[in-house]
């Protein structure tokens, strides 16, 4: 039986031709996430892109699901049993780094305190700013991401440490890496202090008041992974009582963030509705569908896919 590749990626003119020379014996079908129709599901032997969770149930020939996204939280409990789940972990490392680099920079000099000034036609210098010339970045989630701004880091001349699950040796970007049983052992010693972590049971509430605590009065707070992570109530509080230099949050528990949470009055405080990543950049939609096509020539050729997902 021929594959039926249902692709949902957001393509561009062109590469449906690429995905067609790749695979010249399948069916392929192109369709938005919201027109994918029951039957192109019913038949889909192949679906890549960003399906809605309840349509995999209408997949009753899948064998093979690659999504678009690095995270794969909405499809927990949706993708059918014994069907090959795979993500495109990696694709929006460069966003994200350079997201979140961006937000350290702008804490560092102040800017959401001036650009609440200006809203308020005050004109004034608010004082000392911060460089990452010589700081010490702790990076929770030393994976693709963490990698990636560690570097963009480093070449501002910060010294970079990274922390991850498991330690196999060296990570690009990093000058030293440990595992993540050291954490409450390198917190106060960290200038910046990044999350960049999946939700899990592992990870939930990680960043707990105690741990927040053992951070440096003058440091910097990143969160870029799930918001699930860090103690929000014990980081308003903090922050309200004179502790961190500043934060910056692109992710919160819940989203969107209720009016009524103290976060959003916390001076020094920057946040961002979960836009680091996404498709806002061109290479991180290109990066996707070059991600699919070279897992779809591994999966007719029987050889290990890349970034397979075990749930």
């Amino acid at each position: 039986m021929s594959e039926y590749i249902l692709n949902l990626l957001p393509l561009h003119e062109g590469e449906r031709e690429e995905f067609e020379a790749i695979a010249p014996q399948a069916v392929h079908a192109c369709a938005r996430r919201s027109t994918a129709t029951p039957e192109q599901l019913a038949a889909a032997t192949v679906i890549l892109g960003w399906p809605r969770p309840k349509d995999l149930q209408k997949a009753v020939s899948l064998k093979w699901f690659q999504t678009m996204w690095a995270g794969v939280d909405e499809y927990v409990g949706w993708v059918p049993e014994g069907v090959l789940f795979t993500s495109s972990s990696g694709s929006n490392s460069r966003s994200v780094a350079e997201h979140m680099l961006a937000s350290l920079l702008a804490v560092c000099r102040g800017l959401p305190v001036y650009r609440d000034n200006q809203r308020t036609h005050i004109w004034k210098d608010e004082g000392a700013a911060r460089t990452l010339l010589g700081a010490e970045v702790l990076v929770a989630g030393a994976g693709n991401v963490g990698s990636v701004f560690a570097g963009l880091c480093r070449g501002l001349g910060a010294r970079t440490v990274g922390l991850k699950r498991r330690v196999n040796g060296s990570v690009e970007g990093f000058d030293q890496v440990y595992p993540m049983e050291r954490m409450d052992e390198l917190l106060p010693r960290a200038d910046v202090v990044a999350l960049v972590l999946p939700h899990s049971p592992a990870t939930v509430g990680l960043m707990n008041r105690e741990r927040i605590g053992r951070m440096k009065d003058d440091a910097i707070l990143l969160s870029a992974g799930r918001g699930s992570v860090l103690d929000q109530e014990a980081l308003a509080e903090a922050m309200e009582a004179g502790k961190l230099w500043g934060a910056a949050l692109d992710v919160t528990e819940p989203e969107p963030l209720p009016p009524d949470s103290p976060l959003w009055d916390v001076p020094r405080l920057l946040l961002t509705p979960h836009v680091a990543g996404g498709m806002r950049l061109e290479i991180t939609r290109r990066r996707c569908v070059e991600m699919a096509q070279e897992n779809l020539r591994r999966y007719l050729a029987g050889e290990k896919l890349e970034n397979v997902v075990k749930l």
